[in-house]
């Protein structure tokens, strides 16, 4: 797995973590917030990337999101090939209310994180 991957994998692991507890909690707004945050995470990554749509699509399917599930499921195949292609637009959450080709701000604590992972 390349470096970049490694090092932001626990941060990615964190959100996804903490939707879950926000899910059973029935806190669905902060879950999908979560995922969304995972997503900015790790899209760099093919196998992050795959995995987080993968979660959004379950967490749309468990939730009864049918709209929401079927996007997930063509972002999920969609993510590997554009991942690995490096054309994906940075910052976006990966949520189906947006276009899957925009570029969106990145948090600062994000931000923040991706650049140590990166360095």
């Amino acid at each position: 797995m390349p470096a970049y991957a490694t090092r932001i994998r626990p941060f990615v692991r964190r959100e996804l973590d903490a939707a879950a507890l926000a899910e059973q909690r029935g806190h669905f707004f902060s879950a999908l917030q979560h995922l969304q945050r995972a997503h900015v995470l790790g899209q760099a990554s093919t196998a992050l990337h795959v995995g987080i749509h993968w979660q959004m699509f379950r967490f749309a399917l468990r939730n009864g999101a049918t709209g929401q599930a079927f996007g997930q499921l063509w972002r999920t195949f969609a993510a590997a090939l554009f991942t690995a292609l490096k054309l994906v637009p940075w910052g976006n959450t990966g949520d189906t209310g947006v276009s899957g080709f925009r570029r969106m701000p990145v948090a600062d604590d994000l931000q923040a994180l991706m650049d140590a992972a990166r360095a």
